[in-house]
């Protein structure tokens, strides 16, 4: 039976969450488990100079960095991340010991008995104030100087966004199962082999000594990327040590103030312009990598490589630098570094189009790149670049142009209204050669006798829709009814590694892995038999192989495009604005699912609004995270944007199954530059930062300084 690849199935996991038969971490039973409390640092920075326990009754245990059996270090990108503090801690949060037992409340009144005498050190709370740079990099092309000495006018400029919390529903959770030969733990999680890596050298095992296992997740968002290697490890630590299987679960305010945020970013832009064209950028970007450097290597990378925007800038200098601050790490978050630098060049743009006197979205089309150009990073955009035809679809739908135009004109009265847009792109997959050289991303597929095949893949459904497009894709190619395709959450005892669910690479790179594997279980298909099917990645033929030393050649293989327009309404009495709609297009390639796709694209833009506007979040003068639950963090719904219109567009990506293109992140992307667009356009002054607030909002009417 084959089915119209975009159009709407039930989901696979549809009717185990209805019935509330999927299990979370939460939802296991906890005869014979211990609960495991972690005790964190109340300093920025400090040295551990005493640690005094209260008396720990029989069955209960205290886990510490000395119970670590390997290494003390957390395997992410760089060996900084301890799995309990060292001599030192580096941020309010930093975990130093765990209380093990199985009381929940004696296990707690032990956590809080426990002092530690700690010898502060000076700490840095502002990344204006660094003086550690984790990772930097330069790259650019072309002749800068002459570019700008040629210039008829330079622009320069900075721009600064803040800390997003992923506000996932779930919070993070684990379960160190102790077994005779291994140890098994599974939780909440975006990627199964991470965790693995890292349990398996901070227990000092063999990979065959350790077994993980998703649980069903409930939302990630980038945020279970990295934190739960952590507590994978402290959880196995514990287990060990213990001898039993050990539950770690946050609360809400432990999660909010004490997990991986999106890195707040500070760039600053000098732009030259010569008869009405952009002719080049000097571009430097500063991200705030918080205590540790977890994933910030990478997310700096994407960053700098999307810092010229959509824009053809033959003449370019980027430098970017990730540097240490004594505040909670910073990590992953859907864009992944490319939010924060889209925002700074949208907004240049918007600020030099204005200056100009043209409009920003006809300034920003006359300078970007078309098919054939070459990137940032001198690969090329071998792909059509449908730009100009996705401004027509949201130009008609929005009515842009037209409320530009409008607005412009001074508005007096209560109420001002202004529109903003933005364009920008999600690099599809793994920056660089990281599919080649170190994912190695393998699927497989396993024909049972009675005709069902089950689909065997490390990626993680975490309520993006990836078991249903899987099956889909699987039952499609093998002319299989869609309920006869089985997925289950990863277990790294039974599925190859098939990468990460990460970087808007799991329906394009692993998606065509599955449907290549499919095609060669249907040619060699035998009824009544057990069979078992290999797909491993290729590198497509036309890139230009990149070199992360020089930032040169082909960053990603294809690109995902976006266009956003957003509305505004400013009560000038109150501060408080409205969006009175938000129109984007997209093209992610084909939809293996439109109902997924769109699924994705509004969650994703209304992300991204909240991430311009309402989402505050602020360290306070000790570097403890203030906004710590639902009550001071606010993060928008429905009835923020009551008219949000998606409209897609297709440009088919050969490589990718049908046609598909990485998906999940391109809707955040370009969210701040429309809606801060909207803001300038209605307040009549230039904004330099996001979020900008309600408070913001005041400060301009009353003519403070921002």
């Amino acid at each position: 039976m084959t089915m119209n690849i975009g159009g709407s199935v039930e989901k696979k996991d549809h009717a185990q969450k209805m019935s509330g038969k999927a299990l979370y971490v939460g939802d296991y039973p906890l005869e014979g488990v211990l609960y495991g409390k972690l005790l964190h640092s109340s300093k920025a920075r400090a040295r551990i100079a005493e640690i005094r326990l209260p008396e720990i009754p029989e069955g209960y245990f205290v886990v510490d960095k000395n119970d670590v059996p390997g290494d003390n270090n957390v395997n992410i990108v760089k060996d900084d991340t301890p799995v309990f503090a060292r001599e030192t801690v580096e941020y309010i949060g930093d975990p130093i010991l765990m209380v093990v037992g199985p009381d929940e409340a004696e296990t707690e009144r032990l956590l809080k008995a426990i002092e530690v005498v700690y010898e502060e050190l000076p700490a840095v709370l502002n990344v204006r104030d660094f003086d550690t740079v984790f990772f930097e990099y330069d790259f650019g092309k072309g002749d800068i100087e002459k570019a700008f000495a040629e210039a008829d006018k330079v622009y320069t400029e900075q721009f600064e966004t803040g800390y997003q919390e992923q506000a996932y529903l779930e919070t993070q959770g684990m379960i160190g199962e102790p077994q005779p030969d291994k140890m098994t733990v599974h939780g909440s999680m975006q990627c199964p082999y991470y965790v693995k890596g890292a349990v398996v050298r901070a227990m000092g095992s063999s990979p065959e000594g350790v077994q993980i296992k998703q649980d069903t997740t409930g939302g990630g968002f980038g945020g279970k990327e990295a934190f739960p290697s952590i507590l994978a490890c402290q959880v196995a630590v514990a287990a060990k040590k213990a001898g039993k299987p050990v539950r770690v679960i946050f609360d809400r305010r432990e999660d909010m103030e004490f997990t991986s945020k999106r890195h707040p970013s500070l760039c600053t832009y000098k732009v030259a312009v010569k008869d009405g064209k952009i002719t080049a950028m000097d571009i430097d970007v500063i991200f705030n990598g918080g205590a540790y450097t977890t994933l910030s290597a990478v997310v700096l990378q994407r960053g700098i490589i999307c810092s010229s925007g959509v824009y053809k800038v033959d003449n370019l200098r980027v430098k970017g630098r990730a540097v240490k601050t004594n505040l909670v790490p910073s990590g992953a978050y859907r864009g992944f570094g490319a939010p924060q630098t889209f925002f700074a060049v949208e907004m240049i743009m918007d600020h030099i189009a204005f200056d100009l006197g043209l409009d920003p979205m006809q300034f920003k089309l006359d300078n970007a790149v078309k098919q054939g150009d070459a990137t940032s990073t001198s690969g090329i955009y071998h792909f059509p670049v449908p730009l100009p035809e996705m401004v027509e679809k949201i130009d008609a739908a929005s009515g842009y142009r037209e409320k530009r135009l409008e607005y412009a004109i001074a508005q007096t009265g209560r109420y001002r209204r202004g529109v903003g847009s933005s364009m920008f792109f999600h690099g599809a997959g793994f920056t660089g050669s990281g599919e080649r050289d170190h994912i190695k991303a393998v699927s497989k597929l396993h024909k049972y006798p009675d005709g069902s095949v089950e689909i065997l893949v490390s990626n993680s459904d975490i309520g993006q829709g990836l078991k249903t497009t899987f099956s889909k894709i699987v039952a499609h190619e093998l002319n299989l009814p869609y309920e006869k395709i089985i997925i289950e959450n990863p277990d790294t005892d039974r599925v190859p590694d098939s990468g990460p669910t990460v970087a808007s690479r799991s329906l394009m790179t692993v998606g065509e892995l599955l449907r290549r594997a499919a095609i060669k279980l249907r040619e060699s298909w035998v009824d009544g038999e057990d069979q078992i099917v290999e797909e491993r990645f290729k590198e497509p033929d036309f890139l230009i192989p990149f070199y992360i030393d020089k930032f040169q050649g082909d960053a990603y293989p294809t690109y995902a495009w976006g266009v956003n327009v957003i509305e505004v309404e400013v009560d000038t009495l109150t501060g408080v604005s409205k969006i009175l709609g938000a129109w984007g297009c997209f093209d992610v390639g084909t939809p293996v699912d439109l109902n997924v796709v769109l699924g994705q694209m509004e969650g994703g833009y209304l992300q991204g609004i909240g991430y311009a506007s309402i989402e505050q979040m602020a360290a306070d003068e000790k570097g403890r995270i203030r906004n710590n639950s639902f009550s001071d963090y606010i993060i928008p719904t429905s009835m923020d944007v009551p008219k949000l219109e998606v409209i897609m567009h297709v440009e088919k990506y050969p490589d990718g199954p049908y046609g598909a293109k990485g998906a999940g992140e391109l809707p955040l992307v370009g969210a701040p530059g429309a809606y801060i667009g909207a803001m300038e356009q209605a307040l009549r002054k230039p904004i330099n930062k996001a979020p900008f607030s309600m408070d913001d909002t005041m400060k301009v009417l009353q003519g403070v300084k921002l």
